[in-house]
């Protein structure tokens, strides 16, 4: 076996375990309550240690939340450069965070009940949206073709702070006139949420090609 097979054989087992470690965590909280889930729980239902645990998840939250999110911070990089090489630019970084965050892809269900009762997991989950600045600016300057790294950046870590403030409110605590502890989730979809959200940036996408 030569180095590169090597290494993606690697790479391969380490995406095996991360997945097979967040399942186990979701399924656990689904079945017991995020509450009662210990990080030991979590591990042995993998079948690893729990030190190999720490290796890929800090909290329960985040590996629960890693089933839910399903690495879609890291896709929305690869979904922008998909997008049609003609289409401007505010439009294609709108649809690349709506076909991972909404249209479809939010949470629903049992994991959706799950995020929206613990306020833990809710804010693990609005956090994931940050995951998408690097990409994102990695994607902004392929399609640019721009080398203004700093402009970049700042498109891209304001388009992360627009969809995060999106997904907060498609999701928060309920108000003080509700019952206590009643979780609300928004009655519009959380597409159109982000799409006004990101509207706002459109004068500041609209980024100069080299």
């Amino acid at each position: 076996m030569n180095t590169n097979e090597s290494g993606g054989l690697r790479e391969r087992k380490k995406v095996a375990t991360r997945e097979s470690l967040s399942a186990a965590a979701l399924r656990l909280a689904l079945e017991h309550g995020p509450e009662n889930v210990r990080v030991d729980d979590i591990a042995e239902a993998a079948g690893v240690s729990p030190r190999t645990y720490n290796n890929y998840f800090s909290s329960r939250e985040q590996a629960i939340v890693a089933a839910i999110a399903a690495e879609r911070a890291l896709r929305v990089g690869a979904a922008l450069r998909a997008r049609p090489a003609d289409e401007p630019l505010a439009e294609a970084v709108i649809e690349a965070v709506v076909e991972q965050y909404g249209a479809g892809s939010e949470p629903t269900g049992d994991a959706l009940m799950l995020i929206t009762s613990t306020p833990g997991l809710r804010a693990e989950f609005v956090d994931t949206v940050a995951g998408i600045e690097q990409p994102l600016a990695a994607a902004i300057a392929a399609r640019t073709g721009s080398d203004d790294e700093l402009g970049i950046a700042v498109l891209a870590a304001a388009v992360s702070a627009a969809a995060r403030v999106a997904v907060a409110r498609w999701v928060r605590p309920a108000q003080d006139t509700q019952p206590m502890g009643l979780v609300v989730v928004s009655s519009r979809p959380l597409a159109d949420l982000l799409r006004e959200a990101l509207a706002h940036l459109t004068p500041a996408l609209t980024f100069p090609t080299r």
